[in-house]
């Protein structure tokens, strides 16, 4: 089943480069999908970075989700890790919009998809384990799109990531795995968090 929308309403003032990857990435991946992806809620102070300009999977709107859905709201899910109920499915017959709270990715999680709870969307979870905001956008196509069950994705949590010869990093996070059973990053961020990790070293030194 194809068609349906995926929105990230973006809940931060700023845009990190390690956002516009996992933006990238939801955009490119929805288009071959047949499906649309919208970024809400740009300030019109905020400037996109290089990677995000000439991507034209994505569009981007200064609404907020409440605003452009007003009509329609009961279509649209809330990916809540508070939910009482798993995404499934047969979800795909109730909702055409699947909406993400941006940045899903905190450690800890900061809760910032509370924001939109309050404005009565319906919710449902992707599971247990944090996610990354592309991770959690990947899955859910997944299951809305694919018809895979949640419980027959396969995962892996908190993948180690060797930045050099001697020194590696964890990701506290849950990933898909592609083909090959290696977990999907978007392009770029692999170098982006060796050099976040190697930044992070010389600051100790």
């Amino acid at each position: 089943m194809s068609g349906k929308t995926y929105i990230v309403e973006h809940l931060d003032p700023e845009l990190e480069q390690w956002s516009a990857y996992e933006y990238k990435a939801i955009a490119n991946e929805s288009a071959a999908a047949g499906s649309s992806f919208y970024l809400t809620s740009v300030p019109t102070s905020l400037q996109l970075p290089p990677t995000l300009q000439d991507v034209r999977a994505l569009q981007v709107k200064h609404e907020g989700v409440e605003e452009l859905y007003a009509e329609t709201k009961h279509r649209v899910c809330l990916l809540d890790p508070a939910a009482k109920k798993e995404l499934s499915p047969e979800d795909a017959k109730d909702f055409d919009v699947f909406l993400f709270g941006g940045i899903l990715g905190d450690d800890p999680p900061r809760d910032r998809t509370s924001e939109l709870r309050k404005k009565g969307f319906e919710g449902r979870r992707l599971g247990p384990v944090q996610m990354t905001t592309d991770t959690a956008v990947r899955t859910t196509r997944i299951v809305i799109q694919d018809g895979i069950p949640l419980e027959k994705i396969a995962y892996v949590d908190h993948p180690e990531i060797k930045v050099d010869e001697h020194e590696s990093t964890t990701m506290p996070f849950r990933y898909v795995l592609d083909k090959e059973g290696q977990p999907i990053f978007p392009p770029g961020m692999i170098d982006l968090i060796k050099k976040d990790s190697e930044r992070g070293i010389d600051d100790l030194l």
